[in-house]
């Protein structure tokens, strides 16, 4: 399995592709990594380092790995947070070549616009593209409950109004892939308040699952349940089984994070809960 990461890098710490790309190696993918940045820490610090790379770096490198005809190789491109449009177009233009190239391949965008909590943390011009040419671009998509409102204009109280909103989110999604879509960080009036979950919904059916609440705040997760979850679907074919693998592994992951008292992910430490979970957790049809 070869997977096209287009994310950000940080020297210490795990987020972006320093979050998706050992998981995915630690289960057998070979992972093309691109960078967008290279800092030397995640931005919740308040300081931090380094470069943001732009569209052409990006355009540059994808064109070096179609040069050397691996392409028709690639089974899947991955994006997580976008720096500004031109990021954006050139992630869309990597797709759009993987396709091209092999029509089998999928794309997964982890539509990154802001939390609960924080509100929109992007910068201005990102939710409108990521509702307008990003989400309408890929085949699986990994919003939080807030970018699940913010992308659709839809309330996300209750389970009822959660899958309104997938099914509206899944409508404009690209009319030749699965619409597979991961609602993570999900907390609606039926969750018990021990309880965080995770929506997936794909042809019509919907799953949820539940894992308990942990006491901590990591930057992180959400990139590498974003690759944990593309990466079962891919083996899997099922949106719920995929939900429920990546589930179980982040949740191992975060419990050794919590545990330890770390304000970073333990992607290291932690590996075997990404390819033996120390606790599984089942996706139930909702």
């Amino acid at each position: 399995m070869n997977i096209l990461s287009i994310q950000s890098w940080v020297a210490y710490g795990h987020v972006g592709n320093a979050s998706a790309v050992f998981p995915l190696q630690r289960l057998g993918a070979e992972v093309w990594a691109v960078n967008t940045v290279q800092f030397s820490n995640h931005t919740g610090y308040g300081s931090w380092r380094g470069q943001v790379f732009g569209a052409e770096l990006v355009q540059d490198l994808v064109q070096g790995i179609e040069d050397r005809g691996a392409l028709p190789g690639c089974d899947a491109v991955l994006s997580g947070y976008m720096g500004d449009a031109a990021i954006g177009e050139a992630v869309l233009g990597a797709a759009a070549k993987v396709k091209a190239a092999n029509p089998a391949a999928l794309y997964c965008c982890d539509p990154v616009i802001g939390d609960v909590g924080r509100g929109v943390f992007v910068r201005p011009g990102i939710p409108e593209f990521m509702r307008d040419r990003a989400v309408p671009a890929a085949d699986l998509i990994t919003p939080n409950q807030f970018e699940l409102e913010n992308l659709t204009g839809l309330p996300v109280t209750s389970l009822a109004e959660a899958k309104a909103a997938v099914a509206a989110l899944q409508a404009t999604m690209a009319a030749s892939g699965p619409r597979a879509v991961l609602v993570t960080s999900l907390q609606v009036a039926e969750t018990p308040a021990d309880r965080i979950e995770l929506l997936a919904a794909e042809g019509g059916a919907f799953h949820r699952v539940q894992t308990p609440m942990l006491p901590l705040s990591v930057n992180g997760a959400g990139d590498a349940i974003a690759a944990l979850f593309l990466f079962h679907r891919m083996k899997s074919g099922s949106a719920a089984t995929a939900a429920a693998a990546a589930a179980s592994s982040v949740y191992g992951l975060l419990k050794q994070t919590a545990e330890a008292g770390s304000r970073e992910i333990l992607t290291v430490a932690a590996q075997e809960e990404f390819v033996a979970p120390s606790r599984v957790f089942g996706a139930e049809s909702c």
